[in-house]
């Protein structure tokens, strides 16, 4: 059994070392024929909608089970109400980071905004972003099953809680129904394994028409711009998520990082951090962290937790009053800013949303500025890997930290599992059953296990 759970493994290894020629192809392909280039967008955008099509069944069924086999309802509450603080804290962090670079740097003078690029900054304001108030009516589903098809993470994250506070209130009733659920997150994680081997594939088409239909002389002309935010996010990531993982949990965040590297690159070469929400939960678990610490942060997180967004949109509008020549004094910036985090809340999921919550940012607190949003049109998708990844970096880190001020996260498992010696099992992505913290004994129901999921662990 080893012999063959070793092979898979390896052959999953190659799998992502193909991902990265796929990447390199792409950039080579990108530069040599750029029409060509642009019309392969399409192969990146089906896999990554492979990818999306995952993420609700997989919140549901990780939900369901944390909520359901914990007793006390309290304790989930808890997780939730220390999440949500800690989100925000982090993203007003992130906010004041990207407020001092962008005012140290400067990166938009002299350039010339042209009568084309006003009408794409303008085209931008009429673009999907929600309101906060239709984002939080938003969140009801129509129906229960419409939470399924409409691709809504928030959503199915309500139903999800509702199914299971359900459960936890029938008891020993409610115990063939999550054992159920539980054979469905099988199925679901092993069609999701299925999935990941078109990545290469994915990859090859999502980097290909971004690198050909942005061109090396578009992105000169803003390489300060982006200099400066991948800098910036590099700066969060390392000083401010990496110190505060070593004090609360005591872990270095290379190490963390080592461990969730494939999620990276998947990301890196799809330029969504959506395509690895489902590889989060089930690494997070697999780590030692609770089902309920996992279920709830993570899934909320991708909403609320958008510390690259952040840093983006900060920069972003700083460079574009730069570059209109009317730049913002700090008593402009703040108000703007404080706008601009409770509106990227509202457009959380929208493709584009980080560009179009600061076309309406601007639209609504500066107008003027709205004509230079289109100098940073060609650059946004580039940017928007750094996006991505700053934001997954920190939903990685919210759950270990949170898991560790909720004293749910197995301090013994997560040594094991980042030392190697409980590698990740590729051909399941299941959590092996040891998703529970240690000290839940009182709390939580335990669910019959089959031989399957252990036997793929070893």
């Amino acid at each position: 059994m080893a012999a063959t759970t070793t092979g898979k493994r390896d052959r999953t290894h190659y799998l992502y070392i193909a991902v990265i020629a796929a990447v390199v192809l792409g950039i080579i392909v990108g530069f040599a024929a750029p029409g060509v280039a642009v019309e392969l967008k399409p192969i990146g955008t089906g896999f990554v909608n492979l990818i999306k099509m995952m993420i609700s069944p997989i919140i549901f069924c990780t939900i369901v089970l944390g909520i359901g086999s914990v007793r006390k309802a309290a304790k989930v509450g808890a997780v939730g109400g220390i999440a949500l603080l800690y989100f925000t804290v982090m993203s007003m962090v992130a906010l004041a980071i990207g407020l001092v670079v962008g005012n140290i740097i400067d990166p938009g003078t002299g350039l010339a905004v042209t009568d084309a690029v006003k009408e794409t900054g303008h085209a931008q304001v009429d673009a999907e972003a929600k309101d906060t108030v239709e984002f939080l009516l938003g969140i009801i589903p129509t129906t229960m099953v419409s939470a399924f098809t409409g691709g809504e993470v928030l959503q199915t994250l309500l139903i999800a809680l509702l199914a299971g506070f359900a459960l936890q209130a029938m008891g020993d009733a409610g115990q063939p129904i999550l054992r159920g659920v539980e054979h469905i997150q099988r199925l679901v994680f092993r069609i999701l394994a299925m999935i990941m081997w078109a990545a290469p594939i994915g990859a090859f088409g999502a980097i290909a028409a971004v690198t050909g239909s942005a061109g090396l002389d578009a992105l000169k002309s803003l390489a300060v711009l982006m200099l400066g935010f991948y800098i910036t996010c590099v700066l969060f990531v390392f000083l401010v998520l990496g110190a505060l993982l070593r004090m609360v949990a005591g872990m270095n965040i290379l190490t963390l990082f080592n461990y969730l590297g494939r999620e990276f690159l998947l990301i890196l070469s799809t330029s969504s951090s959506e395509s690895a929400l489902p590889r989060l939960i089930a690494k997070m678990e697999h780590m030692g962290v609770s089902k309920p610490v996992v279920g709830i942060t993570v899934p909320t997180g991708y909403s609320f937790n958008l510390d690259g967004t952040m840093i983006y949109m900060t920069m972003a509008s700083l460079f574009v009053a730069d570059a209109m020549g009317t730049p913002m004094s700090i008593g402009e910036q703040i108000p703007l800013l404080l706008f601009l985090f409770v509106a990227s809340k509202g457009a959380a999921g929208v493709t584009g949303a980080g560009l179009a919550t600061l076309a309406g940012g601007l639209q609504s607190h500066k107008p003027a500025l709205v004509d230079g949003i289109g100098l940073i049109v060609g650059i946004d998708r580039f940017m928007s890997e750094a996006r991505a990844l700053t934001n997954f970096a920190g939903n990685a880190v919210a759950t270990v930290l949170i898991g560790t001020w909720t004293k749910e996260i197995d301090r013994s498992r997560v040594d094991e599992v980042l030392s190697g010696r409980a590698p990740f099992d590729e051909r399941t992505l299941l959590d092996d059953g040891h998703g529970s913290a240690p000290d839940a004994g009182a709390d939580a129901v335990p669910l019959q296990k089959s031989g399957e999921k252990e036997g793929a662990a070893v």
